[in-house]
């Protein structure tokens, strides 16, 4: 048997299995967040929430899911229909593929590549164009004014999120999620992470994942009281539910980001305890617990509040961090937490 796996055949098995564990623990954990998302925003408001499918509404999702896939399809007579099908697949697609290139753990990835940052950072950039092709194909102005907002409101933050980026890449020396996380494996376990030495942008990057995902208090392509439900308004069924999907999964790829980038993935938080998956899984829900909270207690920002925000305060700020972490890296400042590949984590 062990030999049958180094065949072409064989490793082709594999890449398979491997593809479909993945996809299997995004899509059931996809059940799982909406459900959470649900019972915290519920509990802010000292509601029950999904309470009567399964144990606690444990299924609720899945009766939710169930239902949007039993519905009828309908596609308004003006839409381009290619592209009005197009779009939801467009936007579930991409959130999955980010997924290549994210490890669990030590070895625990399907694609181990060294520019495995540009590789997320391309897949998300493109997101944006199944919205766009969605408000277009719709034939509606007010779905294609959602769409405009979203593609501004998205190129804005990237921008932001990628020079942010930067300064880990600077304080790393490589693309690679692997190494970024090894170098953070230091003797004083939680404080070796990259949240100590990045702490102003660590909240500079929460924020722009929160508008990069259309996320409240930044849910201004799809704001009811204004457009209607943005781009989505004329989607409905199976493709209303790949929307929904996608930028539920978009939003649980950037708490993989934020868990990587700044809070040490999978590695352990106190010194002598085992590192493992489970601290990465764990890392990921809390911070997705973050963003259901958000939801729950901010107001909506107005749409000009959200451009100004961020390209004349995040844009500014998050490049003089990267003028100031190539200062401090090149001169091993701070016994050299900002220069990581001189000193080995």
């Amino acid at each position: 048997m062990a030999d049958f796996f180094t065949t072409p055949l064989g490793i082709g098995v594999l890449i398979v299995a491997q593809v479909l564990a993945v996809i299997g623990f995004v899509m059931i954990s996809l059940l799982f967040l909406v459900y959470g998302d649900r019972k915290i925003w519920a509990a802010v408001q000292m509601r029950r929430g999904p309470n009567v499918v399964g144990a606690f509404g444990l299924l609720q999702s899945v009766a939710d899911a169930l239902k949007y896939v039993l519905k009828e399809v309908v596609i308004p007579a003006g839409a381009d229909r290619p592209v009005f099908i197009l779009a939801p697949l467009t936007s579930f697609v991409l959130a999955l593929v980010a997924w290549a290139v994210i490890p669990f753990n030590e070895g625990w990835v399907l694609a181990d590549i060294n520019v495995a940052i540009l590789y997320v950072f391309a897949i998300s950039s493109l997101e944006v164009y199944g919205v766009i092709m969605g408000g277009w194909a719709s034939n509606s102005k007010y779905a294609f004014l959602g769409s405009l907002r979203s593609a501004a409101q998205m190129i804005s933050y990237e921008v932001s999120i990628g020079l942010i980026i930067i300064g880990v890449i600077i304080s790393t020396g490589s693309l690679n999620f692997g190494d970024i996380v090894m170098a953070q494996d230091g003797r004083y376990g939680f404080f070796s992470w990259y949240w100590l030495p990045h702490f102003p942008m660590v909240f500079l990057f929460f924020i722009s994942t929160l508008a990069e995902t259309n996320r409240p208090p930044f849910d201004l392509p799809e704001a009811e009281s204004e457009l209607v439900a943005g781009y989505q308004v004329e989607y409905s069924s199976t493709m209303f539910l790949l929307f929904m999907a996608g930028e539920y999964i978009a939003m649980f790829l950037m708490c993989a980001l934020t868990s990587l980038l700044f809070f040490g993935g999978w590695l352990s938080p106190i010194p002598g305890l085992p590192d493992g998956v489970l601290w990465m899984v764990g890392k990921m829900a809390f911070f997705f617990f973050i963003f259901a909270m958000v939801k729950a207690i901010t107001p909506r920002y107005r749409y000009d509040q959200l451009m100004r925000i961020g390209w004349k305060v995040f844009l500014p700020l998050s490049l003089a961090w990267v003028v100031i972490v190539a200062f401090l890296a090149k001169f091993e400042a701070f016994g050299g937490a900002y220069a990581r590949w001189t000193i080995g984590g």
